[in-house]
């Protein structure tokens, strides 16, 4: 390694703990001088390249049975301690390896189906026009708190069966949740928040479940209540787990990438005016804005062999954490990649995951993110961000903003 590109894997450490607003340049160092890179700090190897990215997240040799990760970094009494909260993450669907994640995602992908998916646009219309009504009369918002959150969560919890009254909590749930399973240097602090949240969501749900098991709708819960009952299949601490996981990253990714895809084309006024005056392009523009600025950065996998990638033994039991944002911005998979153009007609960007474990709420994300910002874009012409100075959280495993104050 150069001395350069030892400053700069500081400086990829900093940017996790200091909200550096441009990680790209790193990845793009990283990609060149040390694609497969081992950090002390965080205690995992770091990949950039796409080709390595996209294999490893359909390598058997990799698990995603990986919560132990987060768990392991606590001091051992704090461990002992938070043994709820590690018991639960294992259950995440994202945290499964075949044949249970075959199990348990045959059966939530009933809820994302195209059919169910597209049942969802004219709700997902009235929301957007409701939520923009809101804010149209103070000629500014401030796109998460006052757009973006409130609608995807509205959302998933529609597809759950969750009474509008109970949504405002969620936010403030996932957070805590997110600021443990993202950060970089996990603390016990951010344990015992996640744990909290956790415990307290989980209660919720099985109060839910209660009142659905009695008096049934058709809600997406309710269709796993029965799925359950017929045995084999599910069970009620499997049911609960994969309903914390879709309120928790049902609504989170998608809310972040929309703050991320308005920022990067206030950024890029060409680029704005032309999906303004061509609204059709939205559908590449998504991608292309999936590509350039993810809310999602990383694929985490834990090796179940020794590995070799790009001359580096991975022993197993380490931790890799695949970067999709570097893998994304690659210049052997697109050319130019720092560049944003909608128009480009990428695809195959890994924003969403690759192989057995893609993203399931993709169908749905993409929905969302297309009606929002084709929606924000015709309402508000004279949209603008109210400051150039905007501030990012310090997670290691996903972008997204403290807040994106806009005025129009």
């Amino acid at each position: 390694m150069t001395n350069a590109a030892d400053q700069d894997l500081t400086q990829l450490v900093s940017f996790y703990q200091a909200k550096l607003p441009d990680p790209y340049p790193v990845y793009r160092h990283l990609r060149s001088e040390d694609p497969v890179h081992w950090n002390d700090l965080v205690g995992a190897w770091i990949l950039t390249r796409y080709d390595d990215v996209k294999a490893i997240a359909n390598d058997h040799r990799f698990s995603s049975a990986r919560a132990h990760y987060f768990m392991d970094q606590l001091p051992d009494a704090a461990q002992e301690r938070m043994r709820p909260l590690g018991h639960q993450l294992a259950l995440w669907l994202i945290h499964l390896d075949p044949p249970d994640h075959t199990r348990v995602r045959a059966l939530v992908h009933k809820a994302f189906a195209p059919r169910v998916v597209e049942g969802l646009r004219g709700h997902i219309h009235l929301i957007v026009d409701e939520l923009l009504d809101g804010v149209q009369e103070a000629g500014a918002m401030e796109v998460l708190g006052d757009f973006a959150y409130p609608l995807t969560a509205a959302v998933i919890a529609e597809l759950l069966g969750i009474p509008a009254t109970d949504r405002t909590q969620f936010r403030q749930w996932s957070d805590n949740i997110n600021g443990f399973v993202g950060a970089a240097h996990v603390t016990t602090k951010r344990a015992e928040l996640a744990q909290q949240s956790m415990l307290e969501l989980m209660q919720y749900l099985h109060q839910l479940l209660v009142q659905r098991r009695q008096y049934p709708e058709n809600d997406f819960m309710s269709s796993l209540i029965a799925v359950e009952e017929q045995g084999d299949k599910l069970d009620e601490e499997e049911l609960l787990a994969l309903c914390v996981l879709l309120l928790f990253a049902g609504h989170e990714t998608t809310a972040n990438f929309i703050g991320n895809a308005l920022l990067a084309l206030l950024r890029n006024s060409e680029q704005l005016q032309k999906l303004r005056q061509d609204p059709v392009l939205i559908t590449g523009a998504v991608e292309e804005l999936l590509r350039y600025d993810s809310s999602v950065q990383r694929i985490g996998r834990v090796a179940t062999a020794d590995v070799n990638i790009c001359g580096k033994q991975i022993r197993q039991g380490e931790f890799v954490a695949a970067m999709i944002g570097a893998a994304n911005r690659d210049p052997t998979y697109c050319p130019g990649p720092d560049k944003l153009d909608i128009e480009r007609g990428q695809k195959n960007h890994l924003s969403f995951g690759y192989g057995k474990h893609y993203c399931i709420g993709a169908p749905l994300a993409r929905l969302e993110s297309e009606i929002a910002i084709n929606k924000i874009l015709a309402r508000f012409p004279l949209l603008r961000l109210q400051t150039e100075k905007v501030e990012w959280h310090d997670n290691f495993g996903q972008r997204f903003l403290r807040a994106l104050p806009v005025v129009f």
